[in-house]
């Protein structure tokens, strides 16, 4: 936000993309757009993310997130649209120093060269910080107005909020999934079971318990009533196969891509066993699978007897 302004002050018309995959989304970015009218577009990159994400040159930081492959990525996407559209330069918020991993200098630096526009990257807050970019010495943007912030301190960022009248804006977690460790374990799981897989499947990821069988079969709980709903929404009927307790409420309970049927049993039982319904007597459980459907009874298998297969 901080960095559109200050190009903004100099004359300089701006305009933003935010990227968006199963793993970050654009909310963040529109409110910010509508709060300092700022021109916003988006753009779904999954498949491009994905194939970077399977093995980032750079690797990972703590959990699942490749920070320096994936800004690499999203600064060769934005600058391929500079040149199809003849914007004349790109810009960032990042700051040097502000993150230990993904903002150092050397960081910094692979991350142009490896987006393949070298010179073409201007981050307004560090300007001063960092060498002078083929915009500035091509005068489209006047460096003595660009700024030199550095460090992890967000006071100079917050000051200057203040300074814009900017009072609503983002904390310094940026709400990237794969800085999850939950998250970046089950979607390690799903990259070490399955070569491929759909974009809902890693939707899915978010949502309820998940069970990885010895077969290999993966089985998806939900918790909450929003859990039920989410896993609902991802659900493949020309697929997957989806289970629930009939005429009673209780989890939803999924089975992705092809089911063997121990694996829908099992998934029955589970069924039961996360529910409120006695596993005394057998239950009607209802079961749909691209096949068809059918009811079946089943007796509830405890949670507490399958803590080790949670991923």
């Amino acid at each position: 936000m901080l960095s559109a302004v200050v190009l903004r002050e100099q004359g300089i018309d701006v305009e933003w993309i935010n990227f968006e995959t199963p793993f970050f989304s654009s909310e963040k970015a529109r409110e910010a757009s509508k709060q300092i009218k700022i021109p916003l577009r988006v753009k779904e990159i999954t498949d491009e993310y994905l194939q970077m994400l399977k093995n980032p040159p750079r690797g990972f930081g703590k959990n699942m997130n490749p920070c320096m492959d994936c800004h690499a990525l999203m600064f060769k996407i934005a600058g391929e649209m500079m040149k199809e559209e003849n914007f004349d330069f790109l810009f960032s918020g990042e700051v040097v120093g502000q993150r230990p991993m993904s903002q150092t200098k050397p960081s910094l630096r692979y991350v142009e060269k490896t987006s393949g526009f070298v010179g073409y990257i201007v981050r307004p807050l560090s300007a001063k910080n960092l060498p002078e970019t083929i915009p500035e010495k091509e005068g489209f943007v006047d460096r003595s107005q660009l700024l030199g912030f550095s460090g992890r301190s967000r006071k100079p960022q917050i000051a200057l909020a203040k300074e814009y009248g900017i009072t609503d804006y983002p904390a310094p977690a940026g709400g990237c999934l794969l800085t999850d460790k939950g998250f970046s374990d089950r979607l390690k799981d799903l990259f070490e079971h399955q070569e491929s897989f759909t974009k809902n499947e890693i939707h899915l990821l978010k949502h309820g318990r998940h069970i990885r069988l010895k077969s290999g079969e993966k089985i998806i709980i939900g918790r909450t009533k929003d859990d039920n709903e989410s896993i609902t929404q991802y659900y493949d009927p020309k697929k997957d196969t989806l289970i629930k307790i009939k005429g009673s409420p209780g989890p939803i309970v999924l089975i992705p891509q092809a089911a063997g049927e121990n694996s829908v049993k099992f998934g029955a039982a589970l069924c039961i066993g996360y529910s409120k319904v006695s596993n005394v007597e057998p239950t009607d459980v209802l079961i749909v699978t691209p096949k068809g459907k059918e009811t079946v009874q089943v007796l509830g298998i405890s949670s507490s007897d399958i803590k080790q297969l949670l991923i």
